[in-house]
């Protein structure tokens, strides 16, 4: 059914650079979300004030705030395609971010409220009344949100929404909420029983759970997160294919949205090689770049000296110093000055993450080290953290 719909209501399905198809792409997905959560709203909400099953209003009233959000994200995927402007000479796409947000602080209110309903059930717990058709119709909805699932992983998939993602996933944990209210609903009816609460308020803590998950995802987006780790390796495949290019260093990815980002590198040529043929092929790997990627890119070229035996000397014995110090070290932009008596070395030492040293620290270490071992060396270093 997916493919239909997407043969339907989705023109050039497999153009997805083109930034109307992936609104298409996403309109259908907001469009469809609405759809079936308002029919399942109505649906469940019926059976749950027949039955008296607080477990099933509450089930009923996620999805409605599934239908409330999906409206939201909705209007958030209209406002990110909206093109650059003079306020916003980047665009809009972190509006997709922002909406995502607002979806997730909603599931989290409406959670929020059903944990309430249902442990005042808890305390004054009542036997709901379920017959045949209930049970059916609870076990359609299952089957119809386990196919929204696969709708929305679909589509987030083709598109790189983080939106439509944390609507799929969701989609799963309304598989799972409804699961337990079926469950309830069979144990009042064959024996009589009443853990309706207990099961509302389990249903309850899935909405939580999946709230707040999906807020820090989007968070660490309106932050900044890193890249992939794949995508960082793919550029340095990509530059590799490059005969004037050694080397890169000082990668950089800014997200401001999906077909926004901005990456930007330093590319290191031989100090001998010509600095118009460098440059021009620097440039084509800019240009080649944007076509394979879709992101703007920005290279910045860093001629290193290759063929003096004394530089290359130091060079690796600053990198294996840097090594003795911590494994995860690294260094670049290493380039040397002559003097009468002394040398001076300078070059920007790189530090993990993850690392606790301070930068001072690590530059003042390694300089004593390197100049133990070379006396007529001095060092200017600056340390930094990796931007990906």
């Amino acid at each position: 059914m997916t493919k239909l719909f997407i043969k339907l209501f989705v023109k050039n399905p497999t153009d997805l650079q083109n930034p109307k198809v992936r609104s298409s792409y996403l309109s259908l997905a907001g469009f469809t979300g609405i759809t079936v959560n308002l029919l399942l709203f109505i649906g469940k909400l019926v059976l749950g004030l027949i039955s008296a099953s607080v477990a099933i209003i509450a089930d009923a009233f996620n999805n409605i705030s599934d239908a409330g959000s999906a409206i939201v994200a909705l209007i958030g995927f209209r406002l990110a395609s909206k093109p650059v402007d003079k306020e916003h000479p980047l665009g809009h796409g972190r509006l997709e971010y922002v909406t995502g947000f607002i979806v997730n602080m909603l599931i989290i209110l409406v959670g929020f409220e059903l944990f309430k309903s249902s442990l005042d059930k808890i305390l004054h717990p009542v036997l709901p009344s379920v017959g045949n058709i209930t049970l059916i119709l609870l076990a359609v909805a299952i089957l119809v949100k386990a196919w929204l699932f696969t709708f929305y992983r679909k589509i987030s998939k083709l598109t790189s929404s983080a939106t439509v993602k944390a609507s799929s996933l969701d989609s799963l944990t309304d598989c799972i909420a409804t699961a337990l209210v079926l469950i309830s609903a069979l144990i009042a009816r064959f024996y009589g029983v009443a853990i309706d609460g207990w099961a509302g308020s389990l249903v309850a803590v899935f909405i939580l759970f999946t709230g707040i998950k999906a807020s820090k995802e989007t968070i660490d987006l309106l932050l900044g997160s890193p890249p992939s780790p794949a995508f960082i390796q793919e550029i340095y495949d990509f530059a590799k294919n490059y005969p004037q290019i050694i080397g890169l260093h000082d990668v950089m990815v800014h997200d401001y949205g999906v077909g926004r980002q901005i990456v930007s590198f330093h590319a290191e040529v031989s100090a001998d090689s010509d600095i118009n043929l460098a440059h021009e092929e620097v440039d084509k790997l800019e240009r080649d770049m944007h076509e394979k990627f879709g992101c703007i890119v920005t290279v910045h070229l860093d001629p290193i000296v290759t063929n003096d035996p004394l530089v290359n000397e130091l060079r690796t014995l600053v990198e294996q110093t840097a090594k003795e110090m911590n494994e995860e070290f690294t260094i670049h932009d290493f380039r040397m000055t002559k003097g009468e008596k002394n040398n001076n070395l300078i070059f920007d030492l790189v530090l993990p993450a993850d690392c606790t040293m301070p930068t001072q620290d690590a530059e003042k270490q390694l300089a004593e080290r390197i100049q133990d071992k070379k006396p007529d060396c001095s060092c200017v270093i600056r340390a930094e953290h990796p931007f990906v």
